[in-house]
């Protein structure tokens, strides 16, 4: 469901929602609903096109959380799980290649910065192949990234049959169990991170925030302000995390 609605936030739902609005204008042409809601369709995505609008829209769920440091971390033994957020895979001819997106590369990168402070924990990379023929599990995509920030492999352990947040908190439970851990440090994005850390306690583990830098906030102040493909993804995200967190509560699982 969640995916559903945040796909509607898109491109293609824009076009969709024109294309309707438009028959509709087509059919009557003098219906007063058919104009409002061609301008209401405009309005509501152009605001969220624009970052700076998103962000106050977004703002619930990325209250109360702040940079990760040596203080919040929990008692040992404990872990680091870093949490995908749908890498691709590009395939060539006789090779494939896997590619983060902005925000995960920004949650490995956080993730190993995490990693150097505490020194001895050891990092989940959590995240199943995405649909499609022949991908490759996130996990691994992030688990090389992870080696070229200099974390060692052998303190990298992998899931990658997950393919939600609530199979990335059971079975990164069930791993680190085996281990005779329980405590961990998520590692995501702000506005993820409440329904992941709900997620993660339910399934028994002492876990505590670790946010990402979201990369839009870097850009410049002015772009802030302009419809950008960007703000768009942001706003699918944000919703994604509305409904989410109202499906894992009907469900139980927070």
């Amino acid at each position: 469901m969640a995916e559903l609605i945040s796909a509607l936030v898109s491109i293609d739902g824009l076009l969709m929602g024109l294309a309707c609005c438009v028959a509709w204008l087509w059919i009557a042409s003098r219906s007063r609903a058919a104009r409002w809601a061609l301008t209401g369709l405009l309005i509501a995505y152009v605001s969220l096109s624009v970052h700076a609008i998103a962000r106050v829209m977004a703002a619930p769920l990325r209250h109360g959380f702040h940079s990760f440091s040596i203080s919040d971390a929990p008692p040992a033994p404990r872990a680091i799980v870093v949490l995908g957020t749908g890498a691709r895979t590009v395939h060539g001819r006789t090779q494939m290649l896997g590619v983060l997106t902005l925000g995960g590369a920004a949650r490995v990168l956080e993730a190993a910065r995490v990693s150097h402070l505490l020194g001895d924990a050891r990092i989940v990379s959590s995240g199943g192949p995405p649909e499609g023929r022949d991908m490759m599990p996130e996990a691994e995509i992030m688990r090389r990234a992870l080696r070229d920030l200099g974390v060692p492999d052998s303190m990298i352990l992998l899931e990658s049959t997950s393919k939600t947040t609530r199979d990335e908190a059971i079975l990164t439970a069930q791993i680190l169990r085996e281990r005779g851990i329980t405590s961990c440090v998520v590692v995501t994005s702000d506005m993820h991170m409440r329904r992941a850390l709900a997620t993660f306690r339910r399934a028994g583990l002492n876990a505590v925030p670790a946010i990402a830098v979201d990369p839009i906030s870097l850009e410049r102040p002015s772009k802030r302000w302009l419809p950008t493909q960007q703000a768009v993804e942001f706003s699918q995200e944000f919703i994604h995390e509305y409904v989410g967190l109202a499906w894992y509560g009907i469900r139980g699982w927070l």
